[in-house]
């Protein structure tokens, strides 16, 4: 029994879901009704780049709704994924959260199985990924390209890394406050789905305990992808950079 139990003070007791949005005026209203139905003790924070769509204008009235729940985060330039993410970690922080967790707006990730992240962070995981590519996973709706671009992503990252990660691009996941706050987030900008990649990395170089928990990806019914080449090309090269360094620092001793 971990001191938590003791306590009965759970970490997840105060968890933020982050949002981030660019033209999601669609799926927004879904994920976040979704969202307190399936865990009412939840904060939701909207993370909006100044979507054309008019997202952020719905994501005020949705805060105004639910002032207690709901806040919204207004950034002025689309600056890619990461850049949201750093941005909701530093608003959550500074607001005392214990429990951070990234999720998509598009409906990809399902609200309903977010338990399974905060069970598991609440039973001693510092990171909480939820995972395609272990048992229980699946994915539903992605056409055989995208399954083997992201198998080979995963695969890539795994050896380039050295680390037993079975889906470490995954964006559904649920850090620990003390992660955040230990690894060097200032030093991060990666933009597309490497930041996945580079945190879990900082993570498990920081010794912080991952865990896998399975769940269900489905492609998003409305909107489009925000997948690019430049994403990609940018996995490609900084995961490669990543493996080297680590191996030299292994090789010397060097602990980051």
């Amino acid at each position: 029994m971990n001191q938590h139990e003791v306590d009965g003070d759970r970490p997840s007791q105060r968890t933020l879901v982050i949002v981030p949005t660019y033209n999601e005026r669609d799926n927004l209203p879904l994920i976040a009704g979704r969202l307190h139905a399936a865990r009412p003790d939840v904060h939701l924070l909207v993370v909006d780049d100044g979507s054309p769509d008019g997202t952020g204008e719905l994501a005020n009235e949705l805060a105004l709704a639910d002032p207690d729940r709901v806040h919204v985060l207004h950034r002025t330039s689309k600056d890619g994924l990461g850049a949201a993410y750093l941005a909701g970690f530093a608003w959550g922080l500074g607001r005392g959260y214990t429990v951070l967790v990234e999720m998509d707006a598009d409906g990809s990730h399902a609200p309903e199985e977010l338990y399974r992240l905060l069970d598991a962070v609440d039973a001693g995981a510092d990171l909480a990924i939820g995972s395609r590519y272990v048992e229980g996973g699946e994915v539903r709706n992605w056409p055989r390209h995208r399954k083997v671009l992201s198998r080979t992503a995963n695969g890539y990252s795994r050896i380039s890394l050295g680390v037993d990660v079975n889906d470490i691009t995954a964006g559904f996941r649920a850090y620990r406050r003390a992660v955040l706050e230990k690894i060097d987030l200032a030093a991060v900008d990666s933009k597309g789905y490497c930041f996945q990649v580079d945190l879990t990395w900082r993570t498990i170089s920081a010794g912080f305990v991952v865990a896998e928990v399975p769940i269900t990806f489905i492609e998003r019914e409305l909107g489009k992808s925000k997948m690019s080449g430049s994403n990609i090309r940018e996995a490609i090269v900084r995961i490669a950079q990543w493996g080297i360094r680590g191996r030299l620092d292994r090789a010397r001793g060097v602990v980051r």
